[in-house]
């Protein structure tokens, strides 16, 4: 096995399974064939169009899509279609830094090949010349990938935050770090990808961030989202992405980028370009 292994099991995706969901002519989701036909039955909200949908042009704002949409969303609801139903509004962009189109249900988000976005913490310690990662494991009554090996703070990126305040939020709830220790978190990029899965086609972008800790601190999960964190030598995080599945698949690409960035993965390694390029998709 190889790190592009993991890179390819994030880039499993068939544009020929899609049809496009559009606002004013903008194309803002990818919905699968069967999907669709779901779709068909609500043209008030989404009018059919060039084999994809168009939301309806009478919905001319912000509130009026987020509630028409909704309303679609509540019905698919009750037929069971959102099981992991959370009350997370997501915006809906074509780009993040653009002002959102609507609000979505972060359920239905992967479902209707909307883009998504989140933080990812790499949480590391110096200790007599080596490197060491926080990792935390998934509890296992997580309804997406339980029990797998995670990054010691990740979250997803809901409406109304900005990156840093999510951040900030997201690592007090996930390992009890301090306002004050998570805001000398440096941003270091992000990776991205569109990949398919159960939940539907993720299209997402993850932004990361490393934060050196001090040796003495201790994560304390306190959202019930990680069941047990490890201080693992950061050679033992490359073997380990490198040669099993055991990381959440989006969480090994956040740790290759790691390796690559603090010079674990130099650029004579094997396939070092072909990574590098995989790890930022579409």
């Amino acid at each position: 096995m190889s790190f592009l292994d993991r890179i390819a099991e994030c880039s499993v995706f068939d544009p020929a399974g899609y049809v496009p969901v559009r606002v004013d002519g903008t194309e803002i989701g990818l919905v699968s064939h069967d999907f669709a036909g779901i779709l068909g039955e609500f043209p008030q909200v989404f009018a059919p169009v060039d084999e994809g949908f168009e939301l309806d042009a009478g919905l001319t704002d912000v509130r009026a899509r987020t509630d028409a949409v909704h309303g679609v969303l509540l019905t698919l609801r009750e037929r069971g279609l959102f099981p992991h139903w959370r009350d997370e509004p997501f915006p809906v962009v074509d780009t993040f830094s653009r002002p959102p189109f609507f609000q979505m249900e972060r359920a239905a988000v992967a479902r209707f090949g909307v883009r998504g976005h989140g933080v990812h913490l790499n949480g590391y310690v110096r200790d007599g010349g080596e490197t060491f990662l926080w990792v935390a494991r998934r509890a296992m009554d997580r309804h997406m990938d339980p029990g797998k090996l995670d990054q010691l703070v990740a979250g997803g990126q809901p409406a109304g935050l900005s990156l840093r305040d999510n951040l900030v939020k997201e690592c007090g709830e996930e390992a009890a770090i301090p306002r004050d220790l998570a805001l000398k978190a440096k941003g270091a990029g992000a990776i991205s990808y569109w990949t398919e899965r159960l939940e539907g086609l993720r299209r997402d972008t993850e932004f990361v961030y490393d934060l050196e800790l001090p040796s003495g601190f201790v994560p304390r999960n306190t959202d019930g989202e990680v069941a047990a964190f490890e201080l693992w030598p950061v050679g033992k995080v490359a073997e380990t992405v490198r040669d099993t599945t055991d990381f959440k698949f989006n969480c090994a690409l956040v740790n290759i980028d790691f390796l690559i960035r603090h010079g674990f993965i130099e650029p004579d390694y094997p396939d070092y370009v072909e990574i590098l390029h995989g790890l930022r998709r579409r």
